[in-house]
């Protein structure tokens, strides 16, 4: 069935929103400026106060679905997308995000050379300011192959650059408020063959810190994602050092 569409697949572009109205232009701008035609853009707001919708009316001629409701969180949000989904890719570009250049998803279409579509598509993310300004690549690059025990070293890719064939694609599992976006990307890997490397940018990252109480709150729930995923003694192994290092910093 997927060589059908291997010269042309669809991707359904989805961004979750909630009083997003100060970022979420730039971020529909770089989705219907795309080069690339076979696209479906999916809106999932949480019931917004603030003129998210407003912006979103502006373009909707340009977007396929549009929800405002409340949800329980980020994470039922992005569920709602998939069961809106019905491209070949999903791709969850969180508001403030953009898709690198107007031509970004006709080079990953260019990137895949087999005759089947891979089950994951993923490449590198750039950080840029709130006026769209590149600062300096993404910590942590994507490895040349990528496999499930990847993850082991942390998120190698960004979320927003790791887009996933619909029929790989599993819900967020509810139980993790902070980091259900790692865990969902070791599912859908361990059950994915063909990861392919684009070697392209493909996300502009909106460069703005995490409270201190929810980092601590997503590096714990990290911690236990990868007991669940690695086992225990393994991610324990693989944290000794952190640890140490806290200690000796102290």
């Amino acid at each position: 069935m997927h060589n059908l569409h291997r010269v042309h697949p669809k991707f359904s572009i989805i961004t979750v929103t909630y009083n997003a109205g100060a970022v979420l232009e730039d971020t529909i701008q770089s989705v219907i400026t795309q080069s690339y035609r076979n696209v479906e853009y999916i809106i999932v707001d949480g019931g917004s106060k603030d003129r998210t919708m407003e912006i979103v009316n502006k373009y909707k001629e340009h977007i396929q679905t549009v929800i405002s409701e409340p949800d329980k969180g980020l994470y039922d949000a992005m569920n709602k997308g998939i069961r809106l989904a019905t491209g070949d890719y999903l791709c969850f570009l969180n508001a403030g995000d953009a898709l690198h250049e107007d031509d970004t998803l006709l080079s990953m279409v260019h990137s895949i050379t087999g005759a089947e579509l891979p089950d994951v598509l993923y490449g590198e993310t750039a950080i840029v300011d709130e006026d769209g300004h590149f600062l300096r690549m993404r910590r942590l690059s994507a490895p040349e192959t990528l496999t499930w025990k990847s993850f082991k070293a942390g998120m190698l890719v960004c979320h927003q650059a790791f887009f996933v064939r619909r029929d790989r694609v599993v819900f967020y599992d509810l139980r993790y408020r902070f980091s259900a976006d790692f865990d969902w990307c070791i599912r859908i890997m361990k059950q994915s063959t063909n990861l392919h490397n684009t070697h392209l940018v493909l996300i502009d990252y909106l460069n703005e810190g995490m409270t201190t109480r929810n980092h601590k709150a997503s590096l714990h729930e990290r911690f236990r994602i990868m007991c669940r995923h690695y086992g225990f003694l393994s991610t324990v192994f693989r944290h000794a050092w952190f640890v140490v290092r806290a200690f000796i910093k102290k």
